[in-house]
């Protein structure tokens, strides 16, 4: 079946696990496996090109598999995380060993957590959506649903967009520019739902007054139950998901524009505002993430379906490659600035 080369997702726990219950270098292993041993592998194997026929594409649709593989990495990411408060209060671990299982559970929150939180967050039914928040609570990113739909999809390609990465600009600089713009306006476009509403912008059905209470009593039940320590520990695990996700965010736009029309409006999204990749191991691993220029063209299309069509513009290698290309501003300039100069 089709669906099952999504599995492959469970390396990840495996490797975590192995991290959480070894010291020395093995602590690091979910950072060697998916920052080393992933881009060494996509120099190597061929980028899928392939998109489903339309009968396929109606069988795949209809398949489950997909979203039951979704719906069950909620309890493996809730089961690592109480996993992970114990793992980093083991005794006699050197500083190194404690960096080493707060990265591992770090890679959890960015690849769970936040991935599949933003794939369940574009789901249409309320039972996905809302393992989606939980998912994304785990990363204490839970205003990324509001912005994200409401703002990156609508204003993507375009200066408005927090999550767009301008030509030239330094990635670390980027981070905090696009976290804390993005935040900002998930709360202007849930008091903005709830003016239209008229209903005051502390009400219950303002997802960020909600979300706000839900981080508090998550962050004060761990303090409570597992101390000081374990939630600095989670609080910085939540923030390597954090910088993985602005990462990703970063080479996923960069420097990509929409031209504006005659009467001063920007062209509609298509599928060269996105940069895409077909390198198959970071395409498997990230649910397809990686098709994200089909992603924008159709937000609610399922990860499964996405496609990989000539117009959208291509990454010279796949996503986990160009995040660490990305942590070399010089380099990385020299690559997408000429790759852009390309497109213009």
């Amino acid at each position: 079946m089709k669906a099952l080369k999504y599995f492959t997702i469970l390396i990840l726990p495996l490797v975590v696990f192995i991290s959480f219950t070894n010291k020395g270098w093995l602590t690091y292993l979910p950072a060697l496996v998916f920052f080393g041993l992933v881009p060494l592998l996509e120099f190597f194997i061929r980028p899928n090109t392939y998109n489903f026929t339309k009968e396929e594409e109606k069988i795949e649709k209809e398949n489950k598999l997909y979203t039951y593989l979704l719906y069950a990495t909620l309890p493996i990411q809730i089961g690592y995380l109480l996993f992970f408060f114990y793992a980093i209060q083991e005794p006699n671990l050197t500083n190194s060993e404690i960096f080493g299982r707060i990265f591992g559970m770090g890679i959890m929150c960015g690849v769970i957590g936040i991935n599949v939180g933003h794939e369940l967050g574009h789901r249409n039914e309320r039972v996905g959506e809302f393992i989606g928040e939980i998912l994304l609570l785990t990363s204490l990113n839970t205003h990324f649903l509001p912005y994200h739909n409401g703002g990156h999809h609508y204003n993507v390609a375009t200066p408005k967009d927090a999550a767009t990465a301008r030509k030239n600009e330094i990635l670390f600089f980027f981070w905090i520019r696009s976290h804390f713009t993005s935040y900002f306006q998930a709360w202007q476009l849930e008091n903005k739902r709830m003016k239209s509403l008229n209903r005051s912008w502390f009400h219950h059905q303002n997802r960020m007054v909600v979300y706000t209470f839900c981080n508090i009593i998550l962050l004060a039940l761990i303090y409570f139950i597992f101390g000081l320590f374990v939630l600095f520990a989670f609080i910085a695990a939540a923030v390597v998901g954090i910088l993985l996700l602005e990462t990703v965010n970063y080479i996923e736009h960069y420097g990509l524009l929409r031209k504006k029309n005659t009467h001063g409006r920007y062209e509609r999204v298509k599928r060269n505002h996105s940069w895409n990749s077909n390198h198959q191991v970071g395409q498997v691993l990230l649910f397809n993430l990686s098709r994200h220029s089909d992603h924008h063209y159709n937000g609610s299309k399922h990860y499964q379906l996405l496609k990989s069509l000539p117009e959208s513009p291509q990454m010279p290698t796949g996503y986990p490659g160009m995040m660490l290309l990305s942590f070399l501003p010089p380099v990385w300039f020299w690559v997408m600035n000429k790759k852009l100069n390309k497109l213009s």
